[in-house]
């Protein structure tokens, strides 16, 4: 198959390449409309309880979350005449704004306690959207935000809540995007040129990842008029898309060099390129794109959104190096040496630094093994410091608007009055004493304050429960797990944002063993598949998961103990880490690490296939790809490490874990570890029953 494909695209290079450069145009226009669709939010588990109980509000008791949260505060009491006119004034002025439905504020309201603060000197003004969802509002979030956030009248200003938050979200993303790729592109460049040697052959990998990158956001764009996706993913296409491409084509470049100078002409040489090399990179993206599928496992919709992200630019990044790729070396041919500025980098080495470390390793393969398994140890164990959480408001600098009214707002309304615990009892009107009964165990539980006065459309019923602690917190896990141990009202539902939260975290605890699942079995076949061994995938997965536990164990020590600031930059530190994140960094990891195994196995297998002893065998495959998987792990680092450049903290937890990881995982795993095991294993590596044989793939 795939040398009929290099042959096709070889004898029609020009029309492959014609037709690439217009495809490339058509999916630009898409590419450009698909920031705009990007949301902010996606934290929450759409089949949970809480959501049911929050379509009910929506629905029966006509309740609708504000998009916009004004703190009004002054330096008097905010029932003094001058600070209730300017505080009119201002909520007429919002409510005059393209976008607001209706507002409501403590003055208002005609001076509800619960939008006051403790002192009396701030209150809140609600402002809702036009939109039925408050997370598509960012337009009106963005708007009251750079027209109210300062003074007003001699009042203090804070704008929050969920539409300003993902406005300003979306344009610290956008704006971090920018320069972690004005950093990451000219080191990316640079490196390339000291690989590569020349400055054809430099240039030319970045065709790929370019390539990858504005195919996966049209891809997005598409997916978005279908389902939600989060804005994050953005950064998992920018990381990926230019750290792949230029992976696949680094692999492609080195092989046809490979090629030429044994002798091969240009077509012959392209043709043997897509033959052994691009075999390579089908079977390494069908790795990474089944790992990252694993995504779209779990319910909620930023984790969904980084698997279509994935899945979309692993295969613009495949579809690009195996197609429109191989025509441009066809076009350039031997001129791809051409503009030298290292000479040595020219030529492949059958021997050099990476056989003879992968000898002197496989000469002591028990100290190695035991060496690294107590570096890996030592790194991964401040995973048990590890505490999980979701995102909120936090993850913004702390210089920022949205994170200094969040914390204002923390510091003036310290009880959790906005956010209550929502009951919602279907059919209630009928079970009243079995509904005082419930609300009287309800106000028994730690951490709530008072149970407010019930509320009844139709024949359902509604309460709520105020509580004293943060909503996304593991306290208010418990809280929300206690409230559910107690025997309620037939059909009771529980929802509010610590509900939520709670929902959330268990959904994806629930999902994780089938997502890990999937990962693995989908791991063993393709590689049992590519090599013809049971015992290499099994191997593969272990210390790719020595790996994991490595890098969290990093993150642990960084993000939640917190040290590094001077590296990693200044950040909130809530000494937690979202969960969903983790699970993003983990996935994508894991499907790296897979990358670069299928890359190193495949040259050893390929030298071992050609009747090489297995020490021989993998001392030529490492010198053969050791060289590209570093280069490439370092420069899938320099893509995902400008992303701690960002000043949102989600974006720096992501471009650290997956920058370390795959360093880690190109070193310490595939250099001392891999040759290590390979040695003791033997010959007993490539072990599978002979009637499983014929099932793998010749190489």
């Amino acid at each position: 198959m795939f040398e009929k494909l290099g042959h096709a695209v070889v004898h029609r290079r020009k029309s492959v390449l014609a037709l690439f450069i217009v495809a490339l145009i058509g999916l630009g226009v898409l590419a450009g409309l698909a920031v705009p669709r990007l949301s902010g939010g996606g934290y929450s588990n759409p089949n949970s309880d809480s959501a049911k109980a929050t379509s009910y509000l929506i629905n029966t008791f006509h309740t609708k979350d504000p998009a916009v949260i004004i703190e009004v505060k002054s330096s008097t009491s905010i029932t003094d005449p001058a600070v209730v006119a300017s505080a009119m004034a201002l909520e007429k002025s919002v409510s005059g704004e393209k976008g607001v439905l209706k507002t409501l504020s403590y003055w208002s309201a005609g001076g509800v306690p619960t939008l006051a603060s403790k002192d009396q000197k701030a209150a809140y003004l609600f402002v809702y959207s036009t939109e039925n969802d408050p997370t598509n509002a960012k337009p009106l979030g963005k708007l009251i935000e750079s027209k109210y956030d300062g003074t007003f009248q001699g009042l203090h200003i804070y704008v929050n809540g969920v539409a300003a938050f993902s406005s300003a979200l979306s344009d610290k993303i956008s704006k971090d995007l920018a320069l972690a790729e004005g950093i990451s592109v000219p080191l990316i460049f640079l490196l390339l040129l000291f690989v590569f040697g020349g400055l054809i052959a430099s240039a030319t990998p970045l065709i790929v990842g370019v390539s990858a990158i504005i195919g996966s956001l049209a891809i997005i764009y598409l997916v978005s008029l279908a389902t939600g996706v989060s804005i994050f993913a953005l950064n998992l296409i920018t990381g990926m898309g230019l750290g792949l491409g230029i992976d696949y084509a680094l692999l492609m470049v080195n092989r046809f060099r490979e090629e030429l100078h044994h002798g091969k002409d240009v077509e012959s040489a392209v043709m043997n390129t897509v033959k052994s090399a691009g075999k390579t990179v089908f079977f390494s993206g069908l790795t990474v794109f089944i790992t990252l599928a694993a995504l779209t496992f779990f319910p909620l919709m930023f984790l969904k959104s980084f698997g279509y992200a994935g899945m979309a630019v692993v295969a613009m990044a495949v579809l690009a190096a195996l197609v429109p790729f191989p025509a441009i070396l066809a076009l350039m041919a031997t001129r791809i040496d051409s503009f030298v500025v290292r000479k040595s980098a020219i030529t492949p080495k059958s021997d050099g630094r990476w056989a003879q470390t992968a000898r002197f390793v496989m000469r002591r393969p028990v100290a190695v093994v035991v060496l690294t398994l107590t570096l890996l140890t030592v790194i991964a164990s401040p995973i048990r410091n590890i505490v999980f959480s979701q995102a909120d408001q936090r993850v913004m600098p702390a210089s920022s608007p949205i994170a200094i009214a969040n914390a204002m707002a923390s510091a003036d309304f310290p009880g959790q009055e906005g956010n209550p615990v929502e009951f919602v009892i279907p059919n209630g009107t009928s079970m009243e004493s079995e509904l005082a009964a419930y609300e009287a165990k309800v106000a028994t539980i730690t951490g709530i304050v008072r149970v407010t006065p019930e509320q009844v459309a139709g024949a359902t019923v509604r309460f709520t429960a105020v509580h004293s602690m943060s909503p996304r917190t593991n306290q208010a896990q418990a809280m929300i797990k206690a409230i559910r141990a107690l025997k309620a009202p037939t059909g009771t539902l529980v929802g509010g944002i610590a509900a939520d939260y709670s929902d959330t975290q268990a959904g994806i605890a629930k999902t994780l063993p089938w997502a890990f699942g999937w990962i693995a079995l989908g791991v063993l076949i393709l590689l049992f598949l590519f090599t013809g061994s049971i015992i290499l995938p099994l191997k593969a997965i272990v210390l790719n998961v020595l790996s994991l536990a490595a890098m969290m164990g990093a993150l642990s020590w960084i993000f939640i103990d917190g040290h590094l600031t001077w590296l990693v930059g200044s950040f909130t530190n809530t000494h937690t880490i979202d969960t969903s994140m983790v699970i993003l960094i983990s996935v994508v990891t894991f499907g790296l690490s897979m990358d670069y195994e299928v890359f190193l196995l495949s040259r050893i297998k390929e030298e071992h296939d050609a009747g090489m002893h297995n020490e021989d065998a993998v001392a030529t495959g490492l010198q053969r790809s050791a060289r590209i998987i570093t280069a490439a792990a370092l420069l899938l680092a320099i893509a995902f490490a400008a992303f701690v450049t960002s000043g949102v903290t989600n974006i720096k937890t992501l471009g650290f874990g997956v920058a370390f990881a795959v360093l880690l995982d190109a070193t310490i795993v595939r250099g001392l570890l891999v040759p290590a095991l390979m040695r003791l294993f033997g010959e007993r590596n490539w072990w599978a029953p002979q009637w499983m044989k014929r099932f793998s793939v010749d190489h």
